[in-house]
Formats: structure tokens, sequence, C-alpha cells
């Protein structure tokens, strides 16, 4: 996946959401979103479709840092992580911000979302 980083996990979809969120919180990350997709899809369109959650995760001084850099920046945030399962296994994966830094021309946005992929490694490492 060239925009992300994934990892299957030996954990139910529920202790991996559970964990995911606790290793967030661990790197000053807070969730400021969660999107339950199959229980939105199912209200919607009456369609079923696999656990599938979207955190819509934020690091507060790291957002502060990019939008002094890049005020429009705020489009491509906050750092989403989902957690999904299918076929009976379990994946976690995050947005590498890394892949941002290709569509912006701005040299000061590089060294944050460096630290913040770094960050969001150890977050799924962990898991």
């Amino acid at each position: 996946m060239a925009y992300g980083f994934s990892k299957t996990v030996n954990l139910s979809y529920e202790q991996a959401v559970e964990r995911v969120t606790g290793e967030l919180k661990k790197e000053g990350f807070g969730i400021l979103t969660s999107i339950d997709v199959k229980d939105t899809l199912k209200k919607k369109l009456n369609v079923d479709f696999n656990k599938y959650v979207i955190l819509g995760a934020c690091n507060p001084p790291f957002a502060y840092k990019a939008l002094q850099a890049e005020e429009q920046i705020g489009l491509l945030l906050p750092c989403n992580v989902v957690v999904f399962e299918k076929e009976g296994k379990t994946t976690v994966a995050a947005f590498d911000p890394i892949s941002m830094t290709k569509v912006l021309d701005n040299e000061g946005i590089k060294p944050i979302a460096e630290d913040v992929k770094g960050r969001l490694l150890r977050v799924i490492d962990a898991v």
C-alpha cells in the first residue's frame, strides 16, 4: 500500500480497536472521530459489510505545527487509522503522512510528517 502501512494481528476486532486506541494515546494522539463503517452502511444503505472502524486520530502539537507550515493541511487531517475484520482476520492500518508530502510543495511539512509516521509505525508495531 503506497499511502499507508498495515498489519494483520492475532486479536479479535474488538481487542484490536481497544489496543490501537491505547497505543495511540501513548503516542500523544486523541481520537476525534470514530466511524463504525459497518453500522453506517447498514443504516444508510441497508447493506452488510464486515466490521470496520475509521479512527480519526490527532496529535495536537503536531497538528498545530503542520497548520503553521501549511494552512490548508486541514484538508488532510486528522490521521486516519483503520481496524477491520475480513475472512476471520483482523487488520490494523494507518495513513502514511509521508504520502501527503508528495502532493504538497512545502518542505516544512516533511519533518513533521516523518515524526508522525514514526509514531504511527510504533502504534501499529505495538498492536
